[in-house]
Protein backbone atom coordinates (compact mmCIF):
# COMPACT_ATOMS: atom_id res chain seq x y z
CA UNK A 1 0.00 0.00 0.00
CA UNK A 2 3.03 2.44 0.48
CA UNK A 3 3.35 2.45 -3.51
CA UNK A 4 -0.75 4.01 -3.24
CA UNK A 5 0.03 6.15 -0.88
CA UNK A 6 3.55 7.59 -2.26
CA UNK A 7 1.18 7.90 -5.84
CA UNK A 8 -1.41 10.16 -4.00
CA UNK A 9 0.74 12.23 -2.12
CA UNK A 10 2.90 12.92 -5.24
CA UNK A 11 -0.31 13.39 -6.85
CA UNK A 12 -1.40 16.35 -4.13
CA UNK A 13 2.39 17.81 -4.54
CA UNK A 14 1.57 18.41 -8.69
CA UNK A 15 -1.96 19.69 -7.98
CA UNK A 16 -0.92 22.24 -5.54
CA UNK A 17 1.94 23.59 -7.60
CA UNK A 18 -0.49 23.71 -10.00
CA UNK A 19 -2.79 25.53 -8.18
CA UNK A 20 -0.22 28.24 -7.20
CA UNK A 21 1.11 28.59 -10.68
CA UNK A 22 -2.07 29.06 -12.03
CA UNK A 23 -2.90 31.42 -8.87
CA UNK A 24 0.11 33.68 -9.67
CA UNK A 25 -0.73 33.83 -13.48
CA UNK A 26 -4.31 35.04 -12.23
CA UNK A 27 -3.12 37.41 -9.87
CA UNK A 28 0.23 39.24 -12.24
CA UNK A 29 -3.30 38.97 -15.27
CA UNK A 30 -5.15 41.17 -12.66
CA UNK A 31 -2.26 43.31 -12.18
CA UNK A 32 -1.55 44.46 -15.36
CA UNK A 33 -4.80 45.06 -16.65
CA UNK A 34 -4.30 48.04 -14.53
CA UNK A 35 -1.99 49.39 -16.98
CA UNK A 36 -3.10 48.88 -20.07
CA UNK A 37 -0.69 46.41 -21.32
CA UNK A 38 0.48 46.21 -25.29
CA UNK A 39 -1.86 43.31 -26.52
CA UNK A 40 1.34 42.25 -29.11
CA UNK A 41 3.27 41.74 -26.12
CA UNK A 42 3.94 38.01 -26.13
CA UNK A 43 3.97 37.99 -22.33
CA UNK A 44 0.32 39.49 -21.97
CA UNK A 45 -0.43 37.29 -24.62
CA UNK A 46 0.80 34.53 -22.81
CA UNK A 47 -1.28 35.34 -19.46
CA UNK A 48 -4.13 35.99 -21.40
CA UNK A 49 -3.60 32.76 -23.31
CA UNK A 50 -3.32 31.07 -19.80
CA UNK A 51 -5.39 32.57 -17.83
CA UNK A 52 -8.72 32.98 -20.09
CA UNK A 53 -9.53 29.02 -19.93
CA UNK A 54 -10.52 29.45 -16.18
CA UNK A 55 -11.78 33.11 -16.13
CA UNK A 56 -14.50 32.96 -19.01
CA UNK A 57 -16.76 30.52 -17.53
CA UNK A 58 -16.71 32.55 -14.39
CA UNK A 59 -17.59 35.28 -16.34
CA UNK A 60 -20.29 34.02 -18.03
CA UNK A 61 -21.94 32.88 -14.51
CA UNK A 62 -21.44 36.14 -12.93
CA UNK A 63 -24.19 39.14 -14.45
CA UNK A 64 -22.40 42.10 -15.59
CA UNK A 65 -20.44 44.95 -14.10
CA UNK A 66 -18.72 47.53 -14.26
CA UNK A 67 -15.49 45.92 -13.03
CA UNK A 68 -14.31 42.27 -13.13
CA UNK A 69 -14.78 39.97 -10.41
CA UNK A 70 -13.42 36.70 -11.95
CA UNK A 71 -10.10 37.11 -10.59
CA UNK A 72 -11.39 37.24 -6.87
CA UNK A 73 -13.98 34.23 -7.59
CA UNK A 74 -11.23 32.30 -9.30
CA UNK A 75 -8.75 32.89 -6.46
CA UNK A 76 -11.55 31.55 -4.26
CA UNK A 77 -12.11 28.12 -5.63
CA UNK A 78 -8.05 28.07 -6.24
CA UNK A 79 -7.77 28.40 -2.22
CA UNK A 80 -10.52 26.06 -1.83
CA UNK A 81 -9.29 23.11 -3.59
CA UNK A 82 -5.51 24.07 -2.09
CA UNK A 83 -7.70 23.64 1.61
CA UNK A 84 -9.75 21.14 0.20
CA UNK A 85 -8.75 18.64 -2.51
CA UNK A 86 -5.04 18.53 -1.91
CA UNK A 87 -5.51 18.39 1.97
CA UNK A 88 -7.76 15.47 1.23
CA UNK A 89 -5.41 13.68 -0.76
CA UNK A 90 -2.21 14.09 1.49
CA UNK A 91 -4.49 12.93 4.31
CA UNK A 92 -5.94 9.92 2.07
CA UNK A 93 -1.84 8.88 1.57
CA UNK A 94 -1.02 8.75 5.20
CA UNK A 95 -3.92 6.39 6.10
CA UNK A 96 -3.28 3.95 3.72
CA UNK A 97 1.02 3.74 4.86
Amino acid sequence: MFVLSNFIRALASVADIVLSIFYWLILIRALISWVNPDPYNVIVQFLYKATEPILQPIRRILPPMGIDLSPIIAFLVIIFFRGFIVATLIDLSYRLQ
